[in-house]
């Protein structure tokens, strides 16, 4: 099977900003080159994908939905593939990749409120960075949807 031939894997993506318009970033708990993301998941079966969004919100860094406020969604669903090495290695080998849409949350706890130590830790570190420093710090495949999902909520980032 080729990968053209196989589908995108539905998922969520948070874009979560504190106060000053700064974006969490979280290093992956499973690689071992610096891989810092955005929390990002899988949409259950029959879930809503904001219900999605704050359901892995919660599982990758402990913030409480009441901890948040919506602020955007993104207009499209973005997709990237996954590069060669990895194609048939993760999820099974079901997807080609993902197809996410992303939400906008602005942050209304404190720092000590996160917690990325989860049932399933996702990140070893987290960090405050700016729109420049998380587009530097993804993973080159996954690099120009970050670059659109910046564009699409430049507004209300630092």
């Amino acid at each position: 099977m080729q990968a053209g031939d196989l589908p995108y894997r539905p998922c969520v993506g948070v874009m979560l900003i504190d106060d000053a318009g700064r974006i969490f970033a979280g290093q992956r708990f499973d690689s071992p080159v610096a891989a810092w993301q955005m929390p990002q998941g899988g949409i259950d079966e029959g879930e809503k994908p904001r219900k999605a969004a704050l359901r892995e919100l919660g599982e990758e860094t402990g913030i409480a939905p009441e901890l948040v406020e919506f602020l955007a969604k993104s207009a499209d669903w973005l997709t990237y593939d996954l590069p060669p090495e990895l194609l048939g290695r993760v999820w099974g080998g079901k997807f080609r990749g993902q197809k996410q849409r992303w939400f906008l949350f602005r942050y209304l706890g404190r720092d000590d409120q996160i917690d990325i130590a989860t049932e399933h830790p996702e990140f070893s570190e987290w960090r405050w960075v700016t729109a420049e420093e998380m587009i530097a710090a993804i993973v080159p495949f996954k690099r120009d949807v970050y670059e659109r999902v910046v564009s699409e909520f430049r507004a209300w980032l630092a």
